[in-house]
């Protein structure tokens, strides 16, 4: 290409454009075994290939994965909270879980990352929701 046509390529962001990286809890954590996706993964129906099992152990890991996010230059970080860890069974919480992802935050914060928190939609204790149409074994 011409240095004319990579200009006309070029994208341009707004000055104060913040990078950053997202992750979902069940995905890289592993070890959900309280969450509904969880025992789906493992139905014999459900068609699932491969579960989540230890995933890439990010619950344990973690330290190394924010270290990761600071180490690419990113300012952000999106990170689900796997409630199916905070609250194993209904109306049961974990401290222990809670100050899990409180140390997230913190270790965010200390390498100067924003973080941002999700809690999913249906990530409560296993059976506590029912499975969408579309992740339905029937389906």
């Amino acid at each position: 290409m011409t240095p004319a046509a990579d200009a006309a390529h070029e994208l341009n962001f707004p000055d104060g454009f913040t990078w950053g990286v997202a992750t979902a809890a069940h995905q890289i954590e592993g070890g959900n075994v309280n969450n509904d996706w969880w025992a789906w993964e493992h139905d014999p129906t459900s068609g699932t290939l491969e579960p989540s099992g230890d995933a890439c152990d990010s619950f344990h890991r973690w330290r190394e994965d924010i270290g990761l996010v600071a180490d690419m230059g990113l300012s952000a970080y999106r990170f689900s909270l796997e409630w199916s860890r905070i609250e194993p069974a209904e109306g049961e919480f974990s401290v222990a879980a809670l100050e899990h992802y409180r140390r997230m935050c913190a270790a965010c914060h200390g390498h100067g990352i924003t973080s941002r928190r999700r809690c999913g939609w249906r990530s409560g204790a296993a059976g506590s929701h029912p499975m969408p149409p579309s992740a339905s074994p029937a389906s």
